[in-house]
């Protein structure tokens, strides 16, 4: 969300070179957040959730997570002019992005914690202070600040206030929202005693690494080409070229929104409702009801697509990439289902089904960018992004079907899904984004959605008030 809400201030102060640059990074931030977390989350939750002695779980996440983080932090900083060269990112900014790395490996288990403890309350609080931190750092460093030294160059801030310090500042910022994160989560770790199980660790490893490896291949397909794209575009327009995509992109955050929200609350009730009666009925029902509410996402991004343009990304220059955005939402789409459908490999302990199914999209990931960024540009790393989750959700419910089988309502899936992209390829393409017509076809949808579910939502809601 963080990255959205800043969507507006770095398209209107940086050029689309410099947002490009900044993109390249996090996009590095993705993969080595990744690497650090080794899947110790869903580890986490999996082996929590059937253990008797929490406590232990607990304790032995926290040791595991804190020493690999350390032996991070000494090496990359003792390589920090090696890793520079391999990335092509300035040295300044390697050091900042070490340590925000690193803050943010060590949060990953309180924050499970938290999770698996069904504390929702806490955990919003500390991520949406995050969020306001590192949003109102952003504005102070990048608006405030320059205006405050402009109309008085001798203020008492001027000892921060550096020109062209842009980027470092966005950098800065993050550290500084990081830390105070840590800060706030830090309690756990001075819970006593701490106990390391050997023997449970390795269970822990041995079910976290294939989630590594599907959180490596997932990270290749969500941020990789980026990186694709500096590599194999013209020097003299790569930047910009990927600035462009990057904020076309995250207009698709509405749905990785909807998706990665629904994912944190449904992820520890697959497991602790895995031993109950007939799950499998429940995890149908919520997948249905998560396609619904998907294609209306879908539908009314795409419809009001040019309204958040306008919005999001007032800097016209990137306005030119707009084409990506109904194929990224689509692929976003795409992702969240996989993730309802991925239950079944996590549930029966095959996480390895997961890191081949991510490896997979990973591969089509690499070979549609190298194959077609030279002749197409970032509108081959919108197409590479589709197919690669596509045929993760694909995958997944194909090996599913097989080994864990769930009743999915393939037939009111299919329909919503399809009846959803119709009205937004008709919306977007067809009908050149006309707002009237989109709004036509989106208030159509919604009255789809109101005929069929109508029945089946009263009762949801008559139960709940009884």
């Amino acid at each position: 969300m963080l990255s959205f809400l800043l969507l507006p201030l770095y398209t209107g102060i940086l050029e689309t070179a410099g947002y490009g640059e900044i993109s390249v990074i996090f996009a590095w931030f993705a993969i080595f957040n990744v690497i650090l977390a080794y899947g110790m989350e869903t580890s986490f939750f999996r082996f929590y959730n059937g253990s008797r002695d929490k406590h232990k779980v607990t304790s032995t996440a926290l040791i595991s997570i804190l020493a690999t983080t350390l032996i991070f932090l000494v090496l990359a900083l003792l390589l920090q002019s090696t890793i520079a060269n391999i990335t092509k990112i300035d040295a300044m900014y390697i050091k900042y992005a070490i340590y925000i790395i690193a803050l943010d490996a060590l949060v990953v288990v309180p924050f499970a914690w938290l999770r698996a403890r069904e504390k929702p309350m806490r955990y919003s609080l500390v991520k949406i202070l995050n969020v306001v931190i590192n949003l109102g750092l952003n504005v102070f460093f990048l608006l405030i600040l320059p205006k405050i030294m402009a109309n008085n160059p001798d203020s008492v801030l001027k000892g921060l206030y550096k020109p062209n310090f842009e980027i470092s500042y966005i950098f800065i910022s993050n550290l500084i929202a990081s830390g105070i994160t840590l800060l706030l989560m830090i309690r756990l770790y001075f819970r006593r005693p701490y106990v390391f199980g050997f023997s449970l660790w390795k269970k822990m490893m041995k079910y976290g690494l294939p989630i590594l490896v599907a959180g490596i291949a997932f990270t290749i397909n969500e941020v990789f080409d980026r990186i694709l794209l500096t590599e194999l575009l013209p020097e003299s327009i790569a930047d910009s070229e990927v600035g462009k995509y990057s904020a076309c992109y995250k207009l698709a955050l509405f749905m990785t929104l909807f998706g990665t929200a629904f994912r944190m609350g449904i992820e520890p009730f697959f497991f602790s409702h895995s031993s109950s009666s007939k799950p499998q009925l429940a995890y149908a029902q919520i997948t249905n009801y998560f396609v619904i509410l998907g294609s209306v996402i879908l539908l009314g991004v795409i419809v009001f697509s040019d309204v958040l343009k306008v919005i999001f990304i007032q800097n016209k220059e990137y306005w030119e990439a707009m084409t990506i955005v109904p194929i990224v939402i689509l692929a976003a789409f795409f992702l969240g289902i996989y993730h309802n459908l991925s239950v079944w490999y996590k549930v029966t302990d095959k996480t390895i089904y997961g890191a081949y199914i991510s490896l997979i999209g990973a591969i089509l990931t690499i070979i549609i960018n190298y194959a077609l960024i030279p002749e197409i540009g970032y509108m081959a790393s919108a197409i590479a992004t589709l197919s690669a989750y596509g045929s993760m959700m694909f995958l997944s419910y194909f090996f599913g079907r097989k080994y864990y089988p769930v009743p999915y309502n393939m037939r009111k899936i299919l329909f919503y899904l399809l009846v959803s992209i119709l009205f937004s390829a008709l919306s977007f393409y067809a009908f050149n984004r006309n707002l009237i017509v989109g709004s036509m076809l989106f208030l159509l949808f919604l009255g789809l959605v109101y005929k069929l579910e109508n029945e089946k939502l009263k009762r949801i809601f008559i139960k709940n008030e009884d």
